[in-house]
């Protein structure tokens, strides 16, 4: 269902060759290497299309694209996070789909050891924009945290479905390497309650954050709403893409 992820661009690299998101910080010019690099993956048999993007479609603004969220209220009954199995090796290369975030998202790529033990290597935690130098202090972040996506929807899906959205290597929005203290000080509150404290990060996220949404069609409540179309007023050049999940 989905596919090994590719290693993204640097900054460098990404201004040269354009980035699927751009954002502007609400409250100052955002830099360029604020922006979270991506690169194209499609699932097997499909074209590739930037990530999040509909095949041979065009981009929304923030504003756009949280309108076609569909709206519903939230409820967690039931919810428990082993509802949703990860992180497992969907190709069978040793490689848990934490592993193959921490490698798609290395600056410097660490070493790889028996079993996929990574040593060394260097990442960039957008949401606080921390360097990071050893794997173990990052977690991996789930854009829509599982909590979030059950209370959104995903109450409502099989076993196998709520495992494919927990390793959702099929579009580079939906999984990132974060600092450990703010992927818990996130915990699995939605951008009413959180966004991350790099100020130049949240246009981003909000982008990343609707293409997750719109890509597993889950729902947003009323202060969800809110607080993302309150975000999208300081973000006017931020880029939406995004592909259905299969």
């Amino acid at each position: 269902m989905t596919v090994r992820r590719l290693a993204r661009a640097t900054p460098i690299v990404a201004a040269l060759l354009g980035a699927s998101l751009t954002g502007c910080n609400p409250s100052a010019a955002k830099p360029e290497s604020d922006a979270k690099p991506s690169t194209p993956v499609s699932a097997p048999g499909k074209e590739s299309a930037a990530p999040g993007a509909p095949a041979g479609g065009s981009g929304l603004s923030l504003a756009e694209a949280i309108a076609k969220i569909p709206a519903g209220d939230e409820a967690r009954d039931g919810y428990k996070r082993d509802s949703f199995k990860h992180w497992i090796d969907e190709d069978g290369d040793s490689c848990s789909t934490r592993n193959e975030v921490l490698l798609a998202e290395a600056l410097k790529a660490p070493e790889q050891g028996a079993r996929c033990a990574l040593t060394g290597g260097e990442w960039l935690s957008y949401y606080d924009e921390v360097t990071v130098t050893a794997a173990g202090k990052l977690d991996i972040d789930h854009m829509v945290p599982l909590a979030e996506a059950w209370d959104s929807g995903a109450s409502a899906w099989d076993a196998d479905r709520r495992m494919w959205y927990a390793n959702d290597l099929g579009a580079e929005r939906s999984l990132v390497a974060v600092t450990a203290k703010t992927n818990r000080s996130k915990a699995d509150k939605d951008p009413a309650q959180w966004l991350p404290p790099a100020a130049s990060a949240q246009c981003t996220y909000g982008a990343d954050w609707v293409a997750t949404k719109l890509r597993w069609k889950l729902t947003a409540d009323d202060k969800e709403r809110a607080a993302l179309e309150t975000l999208a007023e300081g973000c006017a050049d931020t880029v939406v893409k995004y592909e259905v999940a299969p």
